[in-house]
């Protein structure tokens, strides 16, 4: 994997509007992983965590990761992706949308890619960047899960 592309600052930020990152390195997600989101959320439907019935009973033949399980891996990739220099802190501010046009079935891979979307400057150096991010799973034909997620940078 390449390194990450570098920001020097959050007023460059805009000139990477359109500028594809990524994607990362292939990243295993197991039943095991997908067994303690389980517990962390409460969502314990048998689609993500009863073996067995899943093969049995699941059109994907098995059990397939929680589609926020997915998402939940921007905050650890996307630093694999880019670094934005200067900053104190970077907060996650939500997302704009989000689908999750085909499962990750379990002991799958996935990768994600990036880019920068939107960059509105803010009062006091701040910058809202609305980051447009898709994960697709080794071997699939469409991706996993596509959002647009929205990072606040502070100077």
């Amino acid at each position: 994997m390449a390194d990450p592309v570098v920001v020097p600052s959050i007023s460059a930020l805009k000139s990477f509007i359109g500028q594809r990152l990524g994607p990362t390195e292939w990243t295993a997600i197991g039943q095991e992983q997908i067994d303690a989101f389980a517990r962390a959320t409460g969502d314990h439907q048998w689609i993500h965590v009863d073996t067995e019935r899943a093969q049995r009973a699941s059109p994907f033949g098995g059990t397939i990761a929680h589609g926020y399980l997915t998402l939940s891996l921007i905050p650890a990739l996307l630093p694999k992706l880019v670094d934005v220099q200067n900053v104190k802190m970077a907060v996650n501010a939500g997302l704009e949308k989000m689908r999750l046009p085909a499962p990750v079935p379990a002991g799958a891979r996935v990768r994600m890619s990036a880019e920068f979307k939107h960059v509105r400057e803010m009062p006091g150096g701040r910058a809202r960047a609305t980051i447009a991010v898709s994960f697709e799973v080794e071997g699939g034909n469409k991706p996993a899960c596509i959002a647009d997620v929205v990072y606040l940078y502070f100077p």
